[in-house]
């Protein structure tokens, strides 16, 4: 059970509040921005070997979420997956 106190939670409903996600393999989007970080715990996603490799985004790269955030906040956050890459 989620705690509304836990500390992965810091005022994310401002912009993850019934978002569209899709489920992708992470992608290097260019030379200078080569990794993203979950919304929620942190992780790094990247190409690079023992990081992430896929998990939850919105539409426009801008936000990720991993896959046990994802399963812990989707009923909290209304999240909606509607494409797989």
């Amino acid at each position: 059970m989620l705690e509304k106190n836990d500390w992965r939670l810091t005022c994310q409903e401002n912009f993850l509040k019934n978002a569209k996600l899709i489920f992708r393999t992470y992608k290097t989007n260019s030379s200078h921005w080569d990794h993203d970080h979950c919304a929620f715990c942190w992780d790094k996603f990247s190409e690079v070997e023992g990081d992430l490799h896929e998990g939850y985004s919105t539409a426009d790269n801008k936000h990720w979420i991993c896959k046990d955030c994802f399963n812990d906040f989707k009923e909290m956050f209304n999240f909606e997956v509607i494409s797989e890459d």
